[in-house]
């Protein structure tokens, strides 16, 4: 993979495009009291101080053959309808349901289900959720794709895991509403009314990293999330907590391979929270010069396949994780 040198400058045409407003300062970095997260990037452009960046990215980035390809899958499955709602609503226990809604994830894509109780913290501001759970999906990415960031073949990997991402929330809100339930999907690069990282901790599927991403016990940092929000009785999981925190508190490999040194050496203060926090004015310009990045996700050392067991396994035999995990969201614009 080629990636410039350190430390890496912007162009003057994406600079004169900035807005005066910074976007840690719309993230919230520093405050002391907790909020909702602000929409900043991968919303409506023109509702956002940052709109006028994410078109030039848009304008700027038409991708190569791979990417081109992977674009229109994920548009073909986003334009595929969602089932009618039922008439009729079949009733089930929160166990049962649970049980089918497992199975039926699973079968429509996903490589990970988590389930967890919404909380009107994790709701953009401006925006409305419905649905009092929210279904957690994750889907791995292919590591020999991802481990080229920020070359073409990565980016074509992150748009083809967004569509199988998407396509497997559809796949479960239709089964959903075939059975007589609202339930509404959402899958990325475009935010939905709710933040994805937040309610895919707090369902089990990892801890933070240092790089902004989850950490997932066995698929490392490499995978997207989706999401189906619905009102259907389901048993929330618990968050897993392995110690992958600790472990980024010792590991500097993301950090020092970050080209525009986005990525922080300590935790820092977020809407309350102290937490790993990835500086979004840093890492966007990259972002969008590139077409997207994912390289803290590539050179990750849970990422490699096969090496996260090994490192769980050294990381119980090394005394066992703390009892908390961060709750809070990722500034990345990916």
């Amino acid at each position: 993979m080629t990636r410039p040198t350190r430390p890496w400058q912007p162009s003057a045409e994406q600079m004169a495009l900035w807005p005066e407003v910074s976007g840690n300062t719309l993230n919230g970095l520093g405050e002391t009291a907790p909020r909702r997260p602000t929409p900043v990037y991968w919303h409506a452009p023109e509702a956002t101080p940052h709109g006028p960046l994410q078109r030039w990215f848009q304008q700027r980035n038409p991708g190569g053959p791979l990417v081109a390809q992977a674009r229109a899958e994920r548009q073909r499955v986003l334009d595929t309808p969602l089932a009618p709602l039922a008439a009729q609503a079949v009733n089930r226990s929160a166990a049962e349901w649970t049980e089918a809604v497992r199975r039926e994830a699973l079968a429509g894509g996903a490589d990970i289900v988590g389930i967890a109780l919404m909380r009107p913290e994790w709701v953009f501001e401006g925006h409305v959720a419905t649905g009092r759970y929210i279904v957690m999906l994750g889907v791995a990415h292919d590591w020999e794709r991802m481990k080229t960031a920020p070359e073409e073949p990565s980016v074509a990997e992150v748009v083809t895991q967004y569509a199988r991402g998407n396509r497997a929330a559809r796949a479960l809100a239709s089964w959903l509403r075939a059975q007589g339930h609202e339930a509404h999907p959402h899958g990325g690069p475009m935010a939905g009314p709710v933040t994805l990282i937040p309610p895919a901790l707090a369902c089990g599927f990892g801890e933070l990293g240092k790089h902004g991403s989850i950490i997932h016990r066995s698929l490392g940092s490499s995978f997207r999330l989706a999401a189906v929000l619905t009102d259907v009785p389901l048993l929330p999981d618990a968050p897993d907590v392995f110690g992958a925190d600790d472990f980024c508190t010792r590991c500097r490999v993301c950090e020092d391979a970050c080209p525009p040194a986005a990525i922080a050496p300590d935790k820092q203060r977020v809407r309350g929270e102290v937490r790993w926090y990835v500086d979004f004015d840093r890492c966007l310009p990259y972002f969008n010069e590139h077409g997207g990045c994912g390289i803290c996700v590539a050179v990750c050392p849970w990422s490699r396949p096969g090496v996260a067991p090994r490192l769980l396994d050294k990381l119980t035999r090394r005394g066992g994780p703390p009892t908390e995990a961060p709750q809070a969201d990722s500034a990345k614009p990916s």
